[in-house]
């Protein structure tokens, strides 16, 4: 394997120090990291090569800024530091390409917490980087701006690895190698610009450079392997992974709440910069907890109404039913109470012929339709399979006509995806009247035995008081459209 082989190239400088040695080297690591770019590609013939071919120039350009930093003295005319820079520019690129993820892009979630991370490190850029490059400088120029726009990409390129670690569904071999070199950049850009800064001791540049070398081996090695080609291309996330993302953001809150120890000496602009930087990571941080508070409550509401509801239907569901005489009783107080219970007449057939898929189906429509004829406020479930109930405040005659309006409306043709069927419907009626001591166990009980009598007799509907009183009407009721009006 090639890696291998450039392992040993990297690390000859730091057993033979010498200028020649590590430029050789230099250049020995980059055409091989190059030649294994190339056979990876014609290997497996990504899909999505571009990141790929700007890699590949960053390479070159880097090794250009490399070489004319090296062999001539170019401090009135940084076009290393062009070269160099131009270089990071395409690396930056292409991490974009390959570690952000397609899917959920929407997620401002996500966007929030990577723009905190960004901040974080730009901030602590600014106090131990970029501010000393600045004083250390005679006059702001070409250099300078450069000089300090190295820790501003690494910023960035940090924002988009850290975005990418915690919230990537899957990570295949090559994207952990990726990570790895991205990573490796930043550490080896870190010894750079602490030397920039005059905050490390002088390091040769054969030894800043081994990290950017190792980086491209590592990309290289990334690209021989056949999952290189799942690179760039639509990748599932974790949109909910909000712990790691909030571990990240508390280390940056407590290295930024150091900044103003840390920095007590810092002049008047320094100040102002860091205090800038330190209330927008604030707002940011106070906003995701405005927004994790809500997402929670959302979260809340909704297991709330799963818990209470039929997922089939919307309904509520037994549970909620039983329920419902008590959280409605302020609102019903002394009214008189009327329970429903309906079941469908023919629904096992149309289940036998059709599926469960098309029986699900009339189910919903059927709900659909009883939900259309109650008033708002009235309780209607599913009680279970193709049975309904509806509890409102209702007196006996106004019991009466819903019944004969539910029956109405049922027994219209269900426009189903299998088929146009018709079905029928029985209902129990059980009434309260007067008193108020009655319960749902009590009302459901008198209502189901009253729709049983209604289903035996073809009734439509029965009242449980006319069982107790006397035998109801025996022959069957035919139910036509204006009854449901």
């Amino acid at each position: 394997m090639l890696f291998y082989p450039g392992i040993l190239i990297v690390a000859l400088p730091m057993l033979f120090p010498s200028r020649q040695l590590g430029l050789g080297t230099l250049i020995a690591s980059v055409t091989l990291s190059l030649c294994m770019i190339v056979v990876g590609m014609r290997q497996y013939r990504p899909r999505h090569p571009i990141p790929w071919y700007l890699l590949s120039a960053s390479v070159v350009q880097v090794t250009i800024g490399t070489v004319l930093r090296e062999i001539s003295d170019w401090q009135r005319h940084p076009f290393d530091d062009l070269f160099t820079l131009s270089g990071y520019c395409c690396l930056g690129v292409a991490a974009v390409l390959w570690l952000r993820p397609r899917q959920n892009s929407t997620d401002h979630d996500l966007l929030l917490d990577s723009g905190l991370i960004g901040l974080g490190a730009l901030l602590v850029s600014w106090t131990f980087l970029i501010s000393p490059i600045l004083h250390k400088a005679t006059a702001f120029n070409l250099t300078t701006l450069i000089a300090v726009t190295y820790p501003v990409v690494d910023a960035l390129l940090l924002t988009v690895v850290a975005h990418s670690i915690v919230t990537s569904a899957r990570s295949e071999t090559s994207l952990r190698l990726v990570y790895l070199a991205m990573l490796v950049i930043l550490v080896g850009d870190l010894g750079y610009n602490l030397e920039m800064a005059g905050s490390a001791p002088d390091l040769s540049r054969e030894i800043l450079l081994i990290p950017l070398q190792f980086a491209y081996l590592l990309v290289g090695a990334a690209a021989l392997h056949p999952s290189m080609v799942m690179l760039g291309g639509p990748r599932d996330i974790h949109a909910h992974r909000s712990r790691q993302r909030a571990s990240i953001i508390a280390i940056i809150m407590i290295v930024a709440a150091l900044v103003p120890v840390v920095g007590s000496s810092l002049e008047m602009m320094d100040r102002v910069v860091v205090s800038s930087l330190f209330a927008l990571l604030l707002s940011g941080v106070l906003l995701r907890s405005e927004r994790a508070i809500e997402r929670s409550a959302r979260s809340e509401r909704r297991a709330q109404y799963q818990a209470d509801h039929d997922m089939l239907t919307g309904l509520l569901n037994r549970a909620a039913l039983l329920r419902a005489l008590h959280r409605n009783r302020e609102r019903w107080g002394e009214q008189p109470l009327a329970l429903l219970f309906i079941d469908l007449d023919g629904f096992k057939r149309v289940n036998d012929n059709y599926g469960h898929a098309v029986g699900d189906e009339l189910i919903a429509n059927a709900a659909a339709r009883i939900r259309r004829i109650i008033r708002r406020d009235d309780a209607a479930a599913r009680y279970g399979g193709d049975e309904f109930v509806v509890l409102a405040p209702l007196a006996r005659q106004q019991a009466l006509l819903l019944a004969e309006r539910l029956l109405g409306t049922l027994g219209e043709p269900f426009e189903l995806s299998a088929a146009e069927v018709r079905i029928a419907a029985s209902i129990g009626i059980a009434y309260s009247g007067a008193r108020g001591d009655v319960t749902v166990y009590e009302l459901l009980r008198e209502a189901d035995s009253a729709m049983y009598h209604a289903k035996e007799y073809s009734l439509g509907y029965v009242f449980h008081d006319d069982l107790r009183h006397g035998h109801p009407e025996s022959g069957p009721r035919t139910w036509h459209r204006e009854s449901a009006v």
